[in-house]
């Protein structure tokens, strides 16, 4: 599926599906927070371990939200190609 198809995609389902939806909101909340954790000079241990929490929840979330794109793209016109990956 081309890269415009699938930002068609995403932006109906952020429309009309609850989940990814709610998926999309937590993503860019944890993003936020990890931009807010970069910007800082030094991290101390604690906030160590939270960004690699963070990080590993946020990769969570963007595959239930590639795990549902891919199933509307499979009503819609066949299974989605590989896309490379972005972060988010």
């Amino acid at each position: 599926m081309q890269a415009e198809k699938v930002q068609e995609l995403k932006e109906l389902l952020l429309k009309t599906d609850a989940e990814f939806r709610q998926l999309a909101t937590q993503h860019h909340t944890l993003d936020d927070r990890l931009n807010e954790l970069s910007s800082k000079p030094y991290l101390s241990e604690p906030e160590q371990v939270e960004e690699v929490t963070l990080k590993k929840r946020k990769l969570f979330l963007k595959d239930r939200m590639e795990d549902i794109l891919r199933r509307h793209a499979g009503r819609a016109d066949g299974p989605l190609t590989a896309q490379p990956a972005t972060s988010h």
